[in-house]
């Protein structure tokens, strides 16, 4: 069995997904998959499925009822995670705007050289993104900025998704208490990480916009970070993000 679990949440995926699941499987490090999809119309499920029967112990799949939100979905990957024993979990992007590749750098960095959680960071070499319009990395890399400065975390890729953490960190948040379902979930995360006191680091990545499938991206989602990370400085100053015990 792999160290490594790889989650990818899905909904309407079915121009990715296969490409992607053989991508990830190629790589010289052995990961496993865990796909958690919400009721995805086109067939995304049954595609996961099928290749089930060519990767068994490798690949695996949750099927929810609805279309429950971001951060629902990795809390459930989360929770499975632990179940079965990964040390090393991933969160990854199915559209390929996270490239597999680096997913041996964030273990790498994780595994090797000190990082309790691994960020594959657009920002923190620059601005390393690829065929976004210049208004979306405007929004993204100022939103960053925001959340900079309003919870004072030394992060330059707050809002990133491509992530390794180990499974100590995991264990330590209170899983249950995650309030954030959308864009703001990303940044809660990495500030109750931060706050527990593990190590984070960022890992300089090149994103690139997705060329297949529907975007996930809305003006509500960028609405829950704005005035989210207000909520997390609050709790932050007061002490009120606790390790389970």
């Amino acid at each position: 069995m792999s160290d490594s679990l790889v989650i990818i949440p899905t909904y309407k995926e079915k121009e990715n997904i296969e490409k992607i699941i053989r991508k990830v499987f190629s790589l010289d490090k052995e990961f496993n998959i865990l796909i958690v999809d919400d009721s995805s119309p086109d067939g995304t499920a049954d595609i996961v499925k099928f290749l089930m029967k060519e990767f068994p112990e490798r690949l695996f799949i949750e099927e929810r009822k609805g279309k429950l939100g971001l951060g629902t979905a990795y809390i459930h990957g989360f929770k499975w995670a632990l179940k079965k024993g990964y040390e090393y979990v991933f969160e990854m992007d199915a559209d390929f705007s996270h490239n597999p590749d680096d997913l041996i750098r964030l273990y790498d960095a994780c595994a090797n050289n000190g990082a309790d959680l691994a960020i594959g960071s657009r920002y923190v070499t620059g601005v390393n993104v690829v065929n976004w319009p210049i208004g979306r990395v405007l929004m993204s890399y100022y939103a960053s900025a925001y959340v900079r400065f309003i919870t004072r975390m030394k992060v330059w890729d707050t809002t990133a998704g491509f992530k390794c953490y180990k499974r100590k960190v995991l264990e330590t948040i209170n899983l249950d208490k995650v309030k954030f379902t959308g864009y703001a979930f990303q940044i809660e995360m990495k500030f109750t990480t931060w706050k527990l006191g593990f190590n984070v680091v960022e890992v300089p990545i090149i994103f690139t916009d997705r060329t297949e499938g529907e975007s996930k991206m809305n003006t509500s989602i960028f609405k829950e970070a704005i005035f989210g990370v207000i909520d997390l400085r609050l709790r932050g100053l007061f002490n009120r993000i606790k390790p389970v015990k």
